[in-house]
């Protein structure tokens, strides 16, 4: 299968690294760093305490125990904050740094926000450089801010729900990114406001042995909607680099949000994220997440389902190539009574990749009327490649409907042979039947989105035959 000039430049864009000048890099793990960051983006009192607080249940914790070996991550060499020389957050992209103007736009993001969202974002490495919103948004009282500019901007808003559904002693990442967090995404979507068109926002790894830890905290109050877009990327480096991302996501009463992230990253990174989101009455969440390409990824987005008649769909792709290690799944917790939870779950292997879907569904004693169903696919490209389901169910009442299913196969060679037969050449038809696999969730993402992972993944599989 032969690429495109327009495919070339779009892996060009995505792997490689730009020299963009810094005004400084703050490197190193101990109280000094963390002080310096809080520093630097001005931050109150209570937010440097957290992060003291935090630091120090990182230093008290324990490296997970399970899940693919991390054991060569150093986090002495990692670089935890690096400020470009552009310091302000711009809503003018004609004021964006040149170099940085046009790496996002080789990425096609103005391009994205002029056709079709209600605002955008893009952040490199430490610090958002750009971040827009429609006036129309606005003007109904929607929030879209830099993380970071919210806990100056919206400080009584975001203190009441920052770091409440995720607390830093979850696990030891979690209290590393408590620490040393900076950027991310804020948004606030009033009472009965519908946001019918995507904010999104581009969030960009750059710097050698860097560490990137954007927090986003969304807030959709009672019958509000919100639709939202992260995509990620990263250059390819011969030393690690780590994204401990932090999503927390508040869905109100009869609200409706939806969060789509894709993470394409580099065989360099490591993709340690945690995210969870809690919906009230007749509230209903969507997650749409892709993982692409990371050295390792662990990632377990969790729904809790306090209200009753709440609803979450969770689907996530994972795909990867040679000797890495994607270890994914989904969390679900039933409280409220007559809730319901679907999790779709696919992966694609290739080239002695592991892919591994860790999940948990958890139905406690109030969930009168719970239903789960739960979905797990696997397409092996080849003989080598591993994939395993590990689930944990836990129904503490007797009224509760649960479904699991879990396959693995090869790609259809009787299929392969009959689009084959039909004039395409074996690369092209091997990439016809992965589409064909993922199609179901890629159709839930914009047209404009879902076109661009296609033509990502046909990338990928070039060279797979034979």
């Amino acid at each position: 299968m032969t690429q495109t000039q327009e495919d070339k430049d779009l892996r060009i864009a995505l792997d490689s690294a730009d020299d963009f000048a810094y005004s400084h890099q703050i490197s190193g793990l101990d109280e000094e760093t963390v002080r310096k960051i809080s520093a630097e983006l001005e931050e109150p009192e209570w937010m440097l305490e957290k992060r003291l607080a935090s630091l120090k249940q990182f230093y008290e914790m324990d490296m997970p125990n399970r899940g693919p070996d991390i054991s060569d991550l150093d986090f002495n060499e990692i670089v935890y904050y690096a400020s470009p020389e552009q310091r302000e957050v711009e809503n003018d992209w004609s004021k964006v740094d040149p170099k940085i103007k046009e790496k996002f736009e080789r990425l096609g993001i103005p391009e994205a926000e002029q056709r079709y969202l209600a605002g955008a974002g893009g952040q490199m490495d430490s610090e958002v450089v750009y971040h827009n919103i429609k006036q129309k948004w606005a003007e109904k009282g929607v929030i879209f801010e830099d993380m970071s500019e919210a806990v100056k901007n919206h400080e009584e808003l975001v203190k009441k729900y920052f770091m409440k559904l995720i607390p830093a002693n979850d696990h030891k990442f979690m209290a590393l990114h408590g620490a040393v967090r900076s950027g991310g995404t804020f948004i606030y979507v009033p009472k009965w406001v519908i946001v019918d068109e995507p904010l999104q926002a581009y969030f960009r790894m750059n710097s050698l042995s860097w560490g990137q830890f954007e927090h986003t905290l969304i807030i959709v109050e009672d019958d509000a909607r919100c639709d939202y877009i992260e995509w990620c990327s990263a250059p390819k480096f011969d030393k690690r680099s780590l994204h401990a991302w932090w999503v927390e996501v508040y869905v109100g009463k009869n609200a409706h949000m939806r969060y789509s992230s894709v993470e394409n990253w580099s065989v360099n990174t490591y993709n340690l994220n945690t995210k969870r989101w809690i919906v009230d009455d007749n509230g209903f969440l969507e997650w749409i997440n892709w993982n692409l390409w990371s050295w390792v990824t662990m990632l377990y987005p969790c729904s809790i389902l306090k209200g009753d008649g709440s609803r979450s769909d969770q689907l996530g792709v994972a795909v990867a190539a040679k000797w890495q290690n994607q270890d994914t799944g989904s969390k679900v917790i039933h409280i409220g009574k007559n809730t319901s939870s679907t999790i779709v779950s696919k992966s694609i292997s290739k080239d002695w990749w592991i892919a591994t879907y860790r999940g948990i569904v958890e139905v406690k004693k109030s969930a009168i009327g719970a239903v789960n169903a739960t979905e797990c696919d696997a397409l092996l490209m080849d003989d080598e490649s591993i994939s395993t389901t590990i689930p944990h169910i836990d129904v503490q009442n007797g009224e509760t409907t649960i479904a699991h299913e879990a396959s693995a196969g090869k790609v259809d060679d009787e299929m392969l042979f009959y689009l084959m037969s039909r004039g395409l050449d074996e690369e092209h038809a091997l990439a016809m039947i992965v589409n064909g696999f993922i199609s179901p969730i890629v159709k839930k993402l914009p047209l404009e989105y879902a076109g661009e992972l296609n033509r990502l993944i046909e990338m990928e599989m070039e060279g797979s035959v034979g």
